[in-house]
């Protein structure tokens, strides 16, 4: 099915406002990235261009990059949430709970959510067997935790047209790749309805930092302006706001102070909720019955 078979057109204005308990306002959404990068291919992103133009493999700076995250800037994200007794969604390639066996515990000891993210990154349009792949990667993860993950992020937010099928026939409840809403949605599927949650493409490090190239504190002075404006649109309808991060960005000793001062500055409002995945998709089953 294309999208628009999946889903109606639906303004947000004809809807009835979603609400959330004891008056709240906004829900914060936290989604920590984790992936596992193979030397052996292309990496998934490039801080340092190939010389010749010509990217080479291996690719050991990108690959060292990205390696930098795991070996450092998650531990600053553990500290971070700690702190401030926030569980955040864990997207994570299945891989990581093999390669990066420490990483993984510490969010497990620690109670994130696991959500799938593939075996390990790259475009679901490359997988020679898709419904392999997510199989392996929910197996990997609930051997892992004990417990299976009920939400799937694509790598890259990558889907081809049958995913939504795949993963609904392979138990997943809802997804992140539909960023297309502040409320969650239901879209159909050939195995039942799947939730769309609003992840984001526009309160994530990726574009921001690895792609458009802004300075370090951008991300809070952009984060702050959505806060601002979907707090004061939630006295009137329950928002979410999603904030994706990757610990070989905003992980960064340069960086991290940054990403420090959002949460700082959210809890200074009442009536945020600091929930994971599957408790906005509780909610949201419960509000939408």
């Amino acid at each position: 099915m294309l999208p628009r078979e999946r889903c109606d057109f639906s303004a947000i204005v004809d809807r009835p406002p979603l609400k959330l308990p004891g008056q709240a306002r906004l829900v914060f959404w936290t989604i920590v990235n984790l992936e596992v990068w193979d030397i052996g291919k292309p990496m998934a992103r490039q801080v340092l261009a190939p010389p010749t133009g010509q990217t080479q493999i291996p690719d050991v700076p990108n690959w060292s990059w990205h390696e930098y995250g795991m070996r450092v800037g998650v531990w600053r994200f553990f500290d971070l949430f700690k702190r401030h007794t926030i569980r955040p969604t864990l997207a994570i390639n299945a891989r990581v709970c093999e390669d990066y066996a420490r990483v993984a515990d510490q969010a497990k000891a620690d109670r994130w959510e696991f959500m799938g993210h593939s075996y390990q990154q790259g475009p679901i349009h490359s997988e020679p067997d898709q419904k392999a792949m997510i199989a392996r990667s929910l197996d990997v993860i609930e051997r892992f935790t004990n417990k299976r993950p009920v939400g799937w992020l694509g790598p890259g937010l990558t889907e081809t047209l049958e995913t939504p099928d795949l993963l609904a026939a392979a138990g997943i409840k809802y997804i992140g790749d539909w960023v297309y809403d502040d409320e969650p949605s239901t879209i159909r599927t050939a195995n039942g309805p799947l939730v769309t949650l609003p992840y984001t493409m526009e309160l994530n490090d990726i574009p921001m930092m690895a792609v458009q190239h802004h300075e370090s504190d951008y991300l809070l002075k952009r984060t702050i302006d959505q806060f601002d404006r979907l707090y004061a649109e939630g006295a009137e309808r329950a928002k979410i706001l999603s904030l994706a991060i990757h610990p070989y960005l905003s992980g960064q000793p340069h960086r991290i102070k940054y990403l420090e001062a959002i949460y700082d500055y959210a809890r200074r409002f009442d009536g945020v909720l600091y929930w994971t995945g599957e408790e906005i998709l509780n909610w949201y089953l419960k509000s939408a019955a």
